[in-house]
């Protein structure tokens, strides 16, 4: 999932990006809320973690500029203003969560979770499809109880196209949830990993087949 940090402390934006990314997700970091608002009307995001006190433009008129545009982009609001005042205004304006500054980052981690699977409309952390079972929480996949080893770009496709079984993903959307801004990923690149993807899943019972200039879905693999 594609994943926009808004933080000016930049320790802190370091830190929190590592973890995101060390869970598999694309994490773009930007430091104002200029930069910011700039990001969020030009790219697609499933989430914005984003502080209040920024330079250039407060995080609030960031967020009150997305909703604006209609940008439905999952909201964290992720900062020291902790006053009820400051949480009303952020859930009004469309935040979809509050958390104030300092904070566990266990619970961080959690809500982060709850957010993404909300984006995409699922109740569970738990997913089937065929015979393969997918952990959102742990982002792993199993078969048969025994765990499936995926490289990381072919899993977060996998996920990709988990999480929308038999519905059809377009390339632009599967290169704008795995590629962060400084990533150099291409058409091209993404057919490389189906074709990668299909090789490794083939033995549990799924496909990914190809919608002609349109993108791709994931399919239980036809009887042999």
């Amino acid at each position: 999932m594609r994943i926009l940090l808004v933080e000016d402390n930049h320790a802190l934006a370091d830190g929190l990006s590592a973890i995101l990314r060390g869970t598999g997700h694309a994490v773009d970091v930007v430091g104002d809320g200029a930069s910011a608002n700039a990001a969020t009307a030009a790219e697609a995001f499933d989430l914005v973690i984003l502080d209040l006190t920024l330079p250039e433009m407060d995080g609030l008129e960031v967020l009150r500029a997305m909703r604006a545009r209609q940008n439905r982009s999952a909201v964290l609001i992720l900062t020291a203003r902790g006053a009820a005042e400051d949480k009303v205004k952020g859930l009004d304006l469309g935040a979809d969560d509050y958390m104030s500054k300092p904070f566990d980052i266990s619970e961080f981690e959690a809500r982060v979770r709850m957010l993404l699977r909300r984006q995409a409309g699922l109740r569970s952390s738990a997913l089937s499809f065929g015979g393969v079972d997918l952990d959102l929480n742990s982002r792993t996949f199993s078969a048969g109880g025994a765990p499936l080893d995926i490289p990381a770009r072919e899993l977060g496709l996998l996920e990709i196209l988990f999480m929308r079984a038999g519905k059809v993903v377009s390339k632009e959307a599967i290169m704008q949830s795995l590629a962060a801004f400084d990533d150099d990923l291409s058409a091209n690149a993404i057919e490389q990993y189906v074709s990668r993807l299909r090789k490794r899943i083939a033995p549990h019972g799924l496909t990914v087949r190809t919608a002609r200039g349109i993108g791709y879905y994931l399919d239980k693999a036809s009887p042999a």
